[in-house]
């Protein structure tokens, strides 16, 4: 099987070498399990100094965990659940937060994939009336699944907005990394500062092995959690292996280095195939993915050299992610290779 370095996605990217070196140092003697060990109170403690201390942080093993999990802290089975049509949990979770939550979802169609107040207006009625799923939280995905970003400004209306309608507000910050690091803010910057209530802070897509992260910056939200985990079959008995990643990412700002990487390698991807004609570029170029239409008859070939996936099979349109370990000359490989296709 290949090795070769495609644009497929993030999660097929392999683990950073200071992160695997990180579960090495973990992988000595014996500790406390489920949580209660030194690793996991210092990856706390470092998820505080980086999101406010209001943040309350738990530990799970995936995004769909992460996301399925914190939305069943923040509903009640007779609610519903805001959403992107493109989100994940709308997408790419199998029904699991409607499932789990009991919640049911409604999604808004977006030009890309933000929300705004304006978009959400339809969904905010029934309030009271029993024959009606109550609304009660809104997601949005940072960086979004278009590969756009929300400013501070963009969540800080929305999240006004949905508190003043008694709604909270979760964020799927899978790559919340790419986001922080395109706007070159904080992480408490553009979460628990501008109104988030909940987020799902992932590691995975940004070099990590495994693992995600919850944090809530309302306690009521985290009174019950731990209960929840545990029923959702996320609690990780040999917890250290998660929360040494994540000390790992934090400690120092190689979270920044890796998603600044993979955010500079999407842009030099646009700059390249927006000079070819017959490519058209679809959404702006934030984090790190590129969304094109490309000509038909060129995606098989293409696809079994460098593997990525269709997003609009309709409009011929594709989706390439860049990775923390993309190589500027992996692209220009690639590049070369739709130009000799065409």
């Amino acid at each position: 099987m290949s090795n070769k370095r495609g644009f497929a996605s993030d999660n097929n990217s392999g683990v950073h070498p200071r992160l695997l070196q990180a579960l090495q140092q973990v992988n000595v003697g014996h500790t406390i399990a489920y949580g209660d060990d030194d690793y996991t109170h210092a990856a706390q403690n470092l998820l505080k100094q980086h999101f406010g201390e209001t943040a309350q942080s738990f530990f799970v093993y995936n995004g769909t965990a992460a996301n399925v999990l914190s939305l069943k802290a923040m509903t009640n089975s007779f609610n519903s659940i805001i959403c992107a049509e493109t989100a994940h949990i709308n997408v790419d979770e199998c029904g699991a937060p409607e499932k789990f939550t009991g919640s049911k979802l409604l999604s808004v169609e977006t030009p890309d994939g933000k929300l705004t107040p304006q978009l959400i207006k339809k969904h905010l009625h029934g309030f009271g009336f029993e024959h009606h799923s109550q609304p009660k939280v809104i997601s949005i995905t940072q960086s979004t699944e278009m590969g756009t970003v929300y400013t501070p400004a963009e969540i800080k209306e929305l999240t006004d907005f949905a508190h003043k309608q008694g709604l909270l507000v979760h964020m799927d910050g899978a790559r919340l990394s790419n986001a922080a690091a395109y706007l070159n803010l904080s992480f408490q910057q553009i979460t628990a500062d501008v109104g988030i209530d909940a987020v799902s802070f992932g590691c995975t897509k940004n070099g990590g092995m495994f693992g995600e992260a919850i944090i809530f910056f309302r306690p009521e939200l985290a009174a019950n959690f731990k209960y929840y985990r545990k029923q959702g079959m996320q609690l990780a008995s040999k917890m250290r292996f998660i929360s040494a990643q994540y000390t790992e990412l934090l400690k120092d700002g190689l979270w920044h280095q890796l998603a600044s990487h993979s955010n500079q390698m999407a842009q030099k991807l646009a700059k390249e195939v927006a000079q070819i004609p017959q490519i058209k570029i679809t959404q702006k170029v934030e984090a790190n993915g590129v969304f094109a239409i490309i000509p038909p008859r060129i995606i098989p070939q293409l696809q079994a050299e460098y593997f990525f996936y269709m997003w609009d099979e309709h409009n011929n349109e594709v989706r390439w992610m860049t990775s923390f370990d993309t190589q500027p000359e992996d692209i220009d490989n690639f590049v070369a290779k739709i130009k000799e296709l065409l």
